[in-house]
């Protein structure tokens, strides 16, 4: 014989569940966020760095032109050769407030300098 379950047995089954999978759920979220700034972040970097190096290249300022697109309290480095201009920008990237260690994005970049012109 098949003993049938009576009904309100798992009475509290979903509560218990929902509450040990919501803060799983939240924190998934949260770093879903948290990368997703991240990556924005990363982005603003190699624009900057592509933005001083071709600057630097012309014979501008390239510090200059990259701090201009850099995220806030980024570092432009500028270097290269005569040939050659490089550039590396890089910034710390709170995640989620200032409990949590930082992330460093950093972005380079690369651009051959434009000849002098000829008078």
């Amino acid at each position: 014989m098949i003993r049938r379950r009576r009904p309100g047995r798992d009475r509290g089954a979903f509560t218990a569940e929902l509450a040990a999978g919501l803060p799983a759920l939240m924190l998934l979220l949260l770093t879903g966020l948290a990368m997703v700034s991240a990556v924005a972040a990363k982005g603003q970097c190699l624009d900057a760095a592509r933005e001083a190096a071709l600057a630097e290249a012309r014979g501008d300022s390239g510090a200059a032109a990259g701090v201009r697109v850099a995220p806030a309290g980024a570092t432009v480095e500028v270097g290269g050769d005569g040939e050659i201009v490089t550039v590396h920008v890089r910034a710390r990237f709170r995640v989620l407030g200032a409990q949590l260690p930082a992330i460093t994005v950093e972005g380079s970049a690369t651009a051959a300098r434009e000849p002098e012109p000829v008078l």
